[in-house]
């Protein structure tokens, strides 16, 4: 005669803490494999329970893989602004000319950045005339004599 193992147990069994109350796939594999050890030998599992929850686990686990990675590819993504801006040191960067008084733009300014500013989550550019242009109004990046291209 089969036997349950002590294990699986309730008493045996610790608390689940209330925050993380989801089951993993290493609590499925083991309803699983206790589903298949005390199974009625005169029913048995059909072949086709077996496979459906053999999905569900493939399913699980592949989904679990997914999420793992996209959270690994959102942590290269999100760079600090002052690591993402620096390969625009020694470019050239096109900014408008703002007419304070009419707040009517008067022409595009060229200036060579020589620095990147981060102060109080605000990223500017600080070029070689001493202006901190602030990285939301650049227009333009190009190489120092090289081609232009828009942002």
């Amino acid at each position: 005669m089969n036997t349950i193992d002590s294990s699986y147990y309730l008493k045996n069994q610790s608390v689940a803490d209330s925050a993380n109350s989801s089951l993993g796939k290493d609590d499925f594999l083991k309803i699983l494999m206790a589903q298949i050890q005390n199974q009625n030998p005169l029913d048995p599992m059909k072949d086709k329970e077996f496979i459906s929850q053999m999905t569900q686990f493939s399913n699980l686990e592949q989904m679990t893989n997914m999420s793992q990675a996209i959270e690994q590819f959102l942590d290269t993504q999100s760079l600090p602004p002052l690591i993402q801006y620096s390969s625009l040191i020694g470019k050239e960067v096109a900014y408008p000319i703002v007419n304070e008084e009419t707040g009517a733009e008067e022409g595009l300014e060229k200036g060579v950045v020589t620095s990147v500013v981060q102060k109080d989550g605000d990223t500017s550019l600080e070029l070689k005339s001493g202006l901190k242009l602030p990285v939301n109004q650049i227009t333009s990046v190009s190489g120092i004599g090289g081609a232009s291209s828009g942002e």
